[in-house]
């Protein structure tokens, strides 16, 4: 499974804004620049975690952006589902896909991706953005 350059940035973007929380606002250019980020792509990435809830914008020659949430209540899979969508390797067992095959006793395709989705998601459901800026999971 492969993520998007989307949740990279994403998750870099976040990365940055972490290590600011509770401290100050960051300009996008700033986040840009400090992780290699082209700049009107990180412009869709951040609106779109704005948009979910996670970030506050300030306009002006003091504002930027900061996270609404502290970074302990943020998990990896939640950023990455917004971003990317579903965790699911494949569109069949992802929780809010219907399959065709889904009223077959058994398939062992959705048996296995399943189990893949299902560790993906314990993963990175129960690491947060305090884990990632602090290089380990800390909770």
């Amino acid at each position: 499974m492969k993520f998007s350059k989307k949740s990279e940035y994403g998750l870099r973007a976040l990365l940055e804004l972490t290590r600011a929380y509770g401290s100050t606002t960051l300009q996008r250019h700033d986040i840009a620049v400090r992780q290699h980020i082209p700049i009107e792509f990180l412009e869709q990435i951040l609106l779109a975690l704005k948009r979910a809830g996670l970030l506050s914008s300030k306009r002006g020659a003091k504002g930027g952006y900061s996270l609404i949430k502290q970074p302990k209540e943020i998990s990896l899979g939640h950023v990455i589902r917004i971003l990317d969508g579903p965790l699911a390797p494949i569109g069949c067992v992802s929780k809010t896909s219907d399959c065709p095959y889904a009223k077959r006793a058994h398939c062992p395709v959705q048996q296995v991706m399943g189990s893949v989705r299902d560790a993906i998601a314990d993963i990175l459901d129960n690491y947060t953005l305090a884990d990632f800026a602090a290089g380990s999971k800390t909770t």
